[in-house]
């Protein structure tokens, strides 16, 4: 059997859940399939393919293109060409692990990973140029159609296909990712220094993930600002992590800083801390860890996730977690973290305030290694796999 797989999302240097998901799933899928034959298809005018070891397995071969993904999802979108099956030399099933528009010749079986609908959800908080590049140029709608298998990283994504897409439910596979493996690394590495090295204060809360409005980093710095004003935590600062994303002015307004004041790199320099809260821009997954396990809180009040990996990670990583009752968040923390409406800002703060008692917060963490146990990217490449698999026949 010949398995085809689009790895085009591997080239991005900004990581979300997507590359990760792809980051973490394919070698494992590699390393499960034994004697099945892996194409990867891989395009970019600008961006290099990182030199991933496991792209020198026996049973891998490696196909990379130097077009435009513009020109390719243009021409897939309009002229349903070329076959990037065809391109590679030829496959049985080619595996999406994200709805990049592509073209299949009619004896290649599709399968594509959905890992949500935020933008049918809540288009407004999308720019112009979002909502073009889901609604016209990938066009989901028509991929989860013509899908021969979708794979739903959480049945509250499996819902929405069903809902909005009208797919039938018994051509969709829940598959829940992982949690991620290096998160193990640095487990010795002695936290006072860490935080020394990054300026972060004793006790501190956190936030990581990219940026955007569908986040509620606006909430997390209100019910900050609203924590400050009592003087038992005058020594609490707050940590925003991750990549700048789009539509943050209200973001920098609520923290009271400009653009040009935050800066996007992996260091924090005096720039970045505003009123104890501290920017880092995007960081790497060996300071991720680090990160993690120096927080003493971490918030994730999102309005929507189709799985959400920061909540899982922050269990892994032995922190108690405060995150939304809403999509598919109640499914990944089940009841090892507390829920909150992510609209009641006032809630967010008060359970901020009890787990900076020890006591609840150490409850939760043991909560939440049992409850990230369930999560192994082993298991999900299998499952994967065996639905590459079937949707051959």
């Amino acid at each position: 059997m010949i398995i085809g797989i689009d790895i085009r999302v591997l080239g991005y240097s900004v990581k979300s859940g997507i590359e990760e998901y792809a980051e973490n799933l394919i070698p494992l899928l590699i390393k499960e399939g034994g004697d099945i034959q892996f194409k990867l298809f891989y395009s970019s005018s600008k961006n290099k393919l990182p030199n991933y070891s496991w792209l020198k397995e026996k049973n891998v071969e490696l196909h990379t293109f130097n077009y435009s993904n513009n020109l390719l999802f243009t021409s897939a979108r309009f002229l349903n060409r070329p076959f990037i099956d065809k391109m590679v030399g030829g496959a049985d099933v080619f595996f999406f692990p994200h709805f990049f528009l592509s073209s299949l010749s009619p004896s290649c079986k599709r399968v594509t990973t959905f890992h949500d609908l935020s933008y049918v959800h809540f288009p407004e908080r999308l720019t112009l140029r979002k909502k073009i590049w889901h609604s016209v140029q990938m066009n989901p709608k028509w991929q989860a159609k013509f899908s021969d298998k979708l794979i739903a990283v959480s049945e509250s994504t499996k819902n929405d296909l069903v809902n909005f897409y009208k797919v039938d439910p018994a051509r969709v596979e829940v598959i829940h990712s992982g949690a991620l493996l290096r998160l193990n690394l640095n487990m010795r590495f002695n936290l006072n220094k860490f935080k020394r090295e990054k300026n972060l204060p004793d006790r501190f809360i956190l936030f990581l993930g990219k940026l955007e409005p569908r986040k509620n980093t606006v909430g997390v710095i209100r019910a900050f600002n609203n924590l400050k004003s009592n003087p038992k935590y005058n020594d609490v600062g707050l940590v925003i992590a991750g990549a700048k994303g789009w539509k943050c002015d209200d973001l920098f307004r609520e923290a009271n800083v400009g653009t040009s004041d935050v800066c996007w790199t992996s260091d924090v320099v005096n720039s970045c801390d505003v009123g104890n809260i501290i920017f880092t821009g995007q960081i790497n997954d060996e300071e991720r860890s680090l990160y993690y396990r120096a927080a003493d809180v971490f918030v994730y009040p999102s309005f929507f996730e189709g799985f959400g990996f920061p909540p899982l990670e922050a269990m892994v990583s032995g922190i108690p977690v405060i995150t939304s009752r809403n999509s598919s968040l109640p499914e990944v923390v089940g009841d090892a973290a507390i829920m909150i409406d992510p609209y009641d800002i006032s809630e967010l703060e008060l359970w901020v305030t009890k787990l900076l008692d020890k006591d609840l917060a150490n409850l939760m963490v043991k909560k939440g290694i049992e409850q990230s146990s369930k999560f192994n990217w082993r298991s999900t490449a299998t499952k994967t796999l065996e639905t590459l698999i079937r949707a051959k026949t």
